[in-house]
């Protein structure tokens, strides 16, 4: 370790309902039934260093981007807020080819768990599974709450683009794996408003959108692999809901 370099250690791997990057909310707290389980690492899986955690209701976690630390970070970047056609530069955007590849989220913290080790689970996820946590601090709103900020090109939280819509076959796969069907929880309780509130912000590429498009999309949430497209540009139609079978 010098003045001009530093090793940071991982603390723990989170374990989300996202496997890759494509529907990956854009940022923390768009999707609220996206859920994780940040597991512990040792020697840090030590429940007396997360005492009194268990009083706060929000947790910033820093986190790396790891799927790009191998890239080259570059100085300006195309935000899809601003339909991927205006630069902006890497510091004045969360993007994640950065110099040093750390991202930084707030997620809702529901529970703790100390029976093996530490385990925090958490809500309003934005990263992909198997995320490496760096450091994890409690959200303090008297400190880091800012009512007057302002946040140009990003004022304005992203609307919702997408109508979502069932067909019957994915509609029944719905409510057999959320277990409505059934009368008791399902492996996947909060899959249904999952899957509206990724698919309602549109996941396409900026340059798929506005534009005749009759592409179907495969989106992967948990092991389950969710296929739709779009119509008229104003709703995604869900074709099906299936376990993921790879390729």
């Amino acid at each position: 370790m010098s003045g001009d370099s530093s090793v940071i250690e991982v603390i723990g791997r989170l374990h989300s309902c996202f496997p890759d990057k494509f529907g990956v909310p854009r940022q923390p707290g768009l999707s609220r039934a996206a859920q994780g389980e940040i597991e512990i690492l040792p020697p840090y899986n030590r429940p007396e260093a997360f005492r009194g955690l268990e009083e706060i209701s929000h947790i910033w976690v820093t986190f790396l981007f790891h799927e790009n630390l191998s890239k080259p970070w570059q100085p300006t970047i195309r935000p899809p807020r601003l339909g991927g056609n205006k630069r902006v530069g890497v510091f004045a955007s969360r993007s994640s080819f950065r110099p040093n590849g750390l991202g930084l989220s707030l997620l809702k913290l529901t529970q703790i768990d100390t029976t093996n080790g530490v385990r925090l689970r958490v809500s309003g996820v934005d990263m992909i599974d198997s995320t490496p946590i760096v450091d994890i601090k409690p959200y303090l709103p008297y400190a880091d709450a800012a009512p007057n900020a302002s946040a140009g090109w990003a004022e304005q939280p992203p609307e919702r683009r997408l109508e979502v819509k069932f067909s019957s076959q994915a509609r029944q796969a719905l409510h057999h794996l959320s277990g409505t069907s059934t009368g008791s929880p399902g492996r996947y309780p909060l899959l249904e408003d999952l899957v509206e509130e990724v698919l309602s912000g549109d996941p396409r590429p900026t340059y798929r959108r506005s534009k005749a498009d009759d592409r179907t999309y495969a989106t992967r949430l948990y092991d389950l692999e969710v296929r739709w497209h779009v119509i008229d540009d104003t709703a995604a139609w869900v074709v099906s809901i299936s376990p993921y079978r790879g390729g």
